[in-house]
Parts: structure tokens; C-alpha cells; sequence
């Protein structure tokens, strides 16, 4: 392993990135805008911010502006978990004898285990920035919940988190981190709503969605004065504020002239892949390379793979506004798998716009074998991977060894999002052979697009 390239390379404090880059635009062709529920017609500003904030607002329509700044109060916050490392996976190139050259950014290194907290210090500042007390926000597997706490505390915001009810009975201890940070969670679906209620009288034994706990969260924020509601994935501000995971990497692979050949991310709704891809997409779009962007996702909630690309709902209870997305229909209810921050109906309107116009392609893998990659990787690597992420070393490992099988020397870059350490009962259930793959049956698709609405 004589290779210049180091095991790991941090950039200084003084080469973060000091501007978010705006893949939106770079786009010849923008998405769908997002439409008013009530109305029809495409949203407003105005619209927005009766349950956004503000600045958010302004970041979410700005189509034109290539880079944003990121203010200093964000920048140094970032300062305590950033730059996070670009590591030289060597010993998961031995272990698949491969002659594939594998990297990844990891975005673990922070009390909240993920790339959440990038997106989360952003929204928390803008939001006191406004002058706002409170914020209301849902959590999947929790990484996002503990992210805002994190932010919300140090800038001194109340803020109550609608949690997917799964997650929260097979994560208690993920529970007790927001709760450490003065965060008040909630498992959804529950009764302290409207929408929570209905959600329940319908489906009393479900154990929660995303699409659930938004409805809940938006619901809240609007019926509590100064409150806003904060997301952690799906819309185009917080793609923008994970660019920085992507523009890190692309400065650290600089220095040693390296340019990958393929680029790998988990989608749930899009916040990691959309911000570890942003620079070498936008080179792609302005016809600089030919890299290849594989999204992966899970067999059982397939909302790129087996979805429908339509304006839909971005919440089960239908109150927020509509988007152009892939989707399998805001009620479709997944089933319980262990990877709670892939567990969403839809996708990214950035990103399903660049998958319906052929700038990526997205894979589903079921999660025994994601969870058979992410041993692997633990064992070779020393870190247990979330299955989030993991999904992401699954087609790696594929993709390595098709390089393998072709002789092909391509460098592989892929995102590692977070840890598992707070998974342990889903590594439980693989070591002890009770895991099982849920697959959606075409009944169960079609039962979920019935709820995607018919526009003129």
C-alpha cells in the first residue's frame, strides 16, 4: 500500500467551503414547481412561509444563483465536526480483490451520527435569525431528530419531534439523545393531532411513516405561535445545504488529481445523495464528464424504482403542498425495515427531475443483503455502518467486483452517511438469521397510488 493517496485526508478549518453550491442552477430545465393545495396554482413565497422560514423560503425558489454564501454564525458551527474525512477504503479493496480504487466521505463524526447536522445548523439559525421561540420538525431513524436537537439547543429554540412510531419503539435509546438536548418527541402517529388522529382511526396497528409524522409536525407549526416547521430531506434547500459534503470531497480528491468514475449514495428523500453528488453533477450538466450517479434505495419502499412520477403530496394527511416527485402516494405506509431514514413515499423534486431526464440511475436492494455488506464493511473498515448508508456499500461492493470480473481500474466514490450504533436491534435480527425482505406486491402499489391526486 505504497499508493500517495492516505488512508484519510482532512482539509484545513481554513478550506471549508464558504458558499452552498445550487445544482438547481445548473439544470437547463427546472423541476415542476411546488402547487398549492387549495388552490392549484404554483406556491408563493408567501405560501411557503406560513409554515417555512423565511430564508429557507428564499433558498427553496432561487434558481439562478450557482453558489450561496454560508453565513459565518453556521460556518463556525460547522467547525466542530467539519471537515469531516475522505477515506481510501484499502482494506474493503483487498478484502473484494478488486482493482477498483474505492473511496468514501464520511459524515459520521458528530454526536448525531450523520450529514443531518449539516442542513439542521442552518435551518436552527435562520430560524432564531427570525426571531422565532420554537420548531417542529419529524425524524425517520432519528438521525435528523438528534441533528435539530443538537442545533435547536445551542441556539436556543424549544422544539418537538414527531418521531415514525417503529423507529421509536426499536430506538429508545436514539429517543433519550433528543430528549438529552432538551427536545420533546412524540411517536407518530399520535393523538396530540388532528392529522395523527385520523392516521389512527384508519390504521390503528400502523407503525408510523415519514408521510405521517410530517403531517403531524406541519400541523403543529401551524396552529403554535412563532413556530416554524423544519425538514430534514426532500426539498431543494436542504440539498443545498448538504453540498457541503460534496464540495469537501471534491477539494480532498483534487489534491491527489483523483476523479471518480462512478459516484454512490442512499436515497430516502434525497438529502445525502443530492448534496455528496452536487459539484460533479453540476460539471455533468454543463457537459464536463460522463460520471456515472447510482441512487440506491430499498426494495420496500421503492419510490424511485416502482413509483410514479406525479404531483403528489409531500405528507399522508394532504396538508402541505404538492410536488413533482417520485412517488408511491402519500399513503402508501411501508412496511417496518430497519432502514427508518429511507422510509418516505416520495423523492427529492431535484433529483426525480434528473432521474426522469436520464442524468442517474437508482438501484433497490432488499436489506439482507445490505446488512450482509455492512458486516462486511465493519469488518474490514471499523465502523458499523448505518443501514442507511449501507445500502450505498451494497452496490459499491457490486459495482467493485464487476471491476473484478472486467479488469476495469474505476474509482468508486460513495457516501457514508452515519453510524449504527443505535441499529443494534436490526444487526441482532441479521446475526441471529430472523431478518426477512419485504417486498411490495403490486396490490400494495396499487393501493398507495390511489392516493397520488388527478390534476387537470
Amino acid at each position: 500500500m505504497s499508493n500517495k493517496i492516505p488512508y484519510k485526508t482532512y482539509l484545513s478549518e481554513q478550506e471549508m467551503p464558504k458558499h452552498w453550491l445550487n445544482l438547481k442552477a445548473f439544470m437547463k430545465e427546472q423541476h415542476a414547481p411546488f402547487l398549492n393545495p387549495s388552490t392549484g396554482a404554483p406556491c408563493t413565497a408567501e405560501d411557503l412561509e406560513a409554515v417555512f422560514c423565511k430564508e429557507c423560503v428564499s433558498q427553496e425558489l432561487n434558481a439562478t444563483d450557482r453558489e450561496i454564501e454560508i453565513p459565518k454564525e453556521i460556518r463556525d458551527f460547522y467547525q466542530m465536526f467539519r471537515p469531516s474525512p475522505l477515506v481510501r477504503a484499502y482494506f474493503l479493496e483487498r478484502v473484494l480483490d478488486t482493482p477498483a480504487e474505492i473511496y468514501y466521505k464520511f459524515e459520521g463524526n458528530n454526536t448525531s451520527g450523520s450529514h443531518k447536522l449539516n442542513s439542521a445548523a442552518a435551518q436552527a439559525y435562520y430560524a432564531k435569525k427570525q426571531g422565532l421561540t420554537s420548531i417542529t420538525t419529524e425524524t425517520g431513524a432519528g438521525q435528523w431528530g438528534t441533528a435539530l436537537a443538537m442545533a435547536a439547543a445551542f441556539f436556543g429554540l424549544h422544539l418537538d419531534v414527531y418521531m415514525v412510531k417503529v423507529s421509536a419503539q426499536q430506538k429508545p435509546h436514539r429517543r433519550e439523545v433528543i430528549r438529552t438536548y432538551g427536545a420533546n418527541v412524540i411517536p407518530s402517529p399520535s393523538d396530540t393531532t388532528a392529522a395523527g388522529r385520523k392516521i389512527l382511526a384508519e390504521y390503528p396497528e400502523t407503525g408510523g411513516s415519514l408521510g405521517c409524522a410530517i403531517s403531524e409536525a406541519v400541523e403543529k407549526a401551524l396552529t403554535t405561535p412563532d413556530c416554524k416547521y423544519v425538514l430534514g430531506s426532500v426539498l431543494d434547500h436542504v440539498l443545498l445545504h448538504q453540498s457541503v459534503i460534496g464540495l469537501e470531497c471534491k477539494s480532498a480528491l483534487d489534491k491527489y488529481g483523483v476523479y471518480p468514475d462512478t459516484v454512490i449514495g442512499c436515497m430516502g428523500g434525497g438529502s445525502n445523495f443530492g448534496g455528496l453528488v452536487a459539484p460533479y453533477m453540476a460539471e455533468k450538466l454543463q457537459g464536463k464528464n460522463e460520471i456515472e450517479f447510482i441512487g440506491v434505495e430499498p426494495a420496500s419502499c421503492p419510490s424511485m424504482t416502482r413509483g410514479r412520477y406525479a404531483y403528489d403530496y409531500c405528507d399522508s394527511a394532504k396538508i402541505t403542498p404538492l410536488a413533482k416527485m417520485y412517488t408511491l402516494g402519500c399513503q402508501f405506509m411501508p412496511s417496518p425495515e430497519h432502514s427508518g431514514g429511507l422510509r418516505y413515499h416520495g423523492m427529492s423534486p431535484v433529483l426525480s427531475k434528473l432521474y426522469h431526464d436520464g442524468f442517474m440511475r437508482v438501484e433497490a436492494v432488499v436489506q439482507s443483503k445490505v446488512f450482509e455488506a455492512a458486516v462486511c464493511f465493519a469488518k474490514c473498515k471499523g465502523i458499523l455502518p448505518a443501514p442507511e448508508s449501507s445500502h450505498a456499500i451494497r452496490v459499491t461492493i457490486d459495482e467493485a467486483l464487476k471491476c473484478k470480473q472486467r479488469g476495469e481500474k474505476k474509482k468508486i466514490l460513495f457516501g457514508l452517511t452515519g453510524t449504527g450504533y443505535f441499529d443494534l436491534a436490526s444487526y441482532k435480527q441479521y446475526n441471529d438469521g430472523t431478518m426477512t425482505d419485504t417486498i411490495p406486491t403490486e396490490k400494495d402499489l396499487m393501493q398507495g397510488f390511489q392516493s397520488i391526486p388527478e390534476l387537470p
